[in-house]
């Protein structure tokens, strides 16, 4: 990755984020916490993928159509969180796997 790969990445999650930032408050918050939750649970491709992106424009048809966040999005903001990501493997599932090999090899 060379230099400006890195600047044009910062240009493209500067505008992410104005985008982010031009949703209503209540979007803005669940958007927040639900970012957090993909960057502690660790889906692999998050940072190559588009799931934010997507997530984004899925916020965003929602604002369009008059939709409150929870009414889009449902009560349960973790299980919709879960739901993203079932297909995703995680950081986790790559250490899960390294222990199971470690366990494998050396027979403890």
């Amino acid at each position: 990755m060379g230099i400006r790969d890195i600047i044009e990445g910062k240009k493209q999650w500067r505008t992410h984020m104005a985008r982010v930032k031009a949703l209503p408050p209540d979007y803005q918050i669940v958007y927040k916490e639900i970012q957090k939750y993909l960057f502690k649970v660790g889906p692999v491709d998050l940072v190559e993928g588009n799931l934010l992106s997507e997530m984004l424009e899925f916020f965003e048809e929602g604002v369009a159509s008059g939709k409150g966040a929870r009414e889009l999005l449902g009560e349960d903001i973790a299980a919709f969180c879960d739901e993203l990501i079932k297909d995703s493997r995680t950081y986790a599932d790559i250490y899960q796997e390294s222990v199971r090999e470690k366990r494998r090899t050396t027979g403890k």
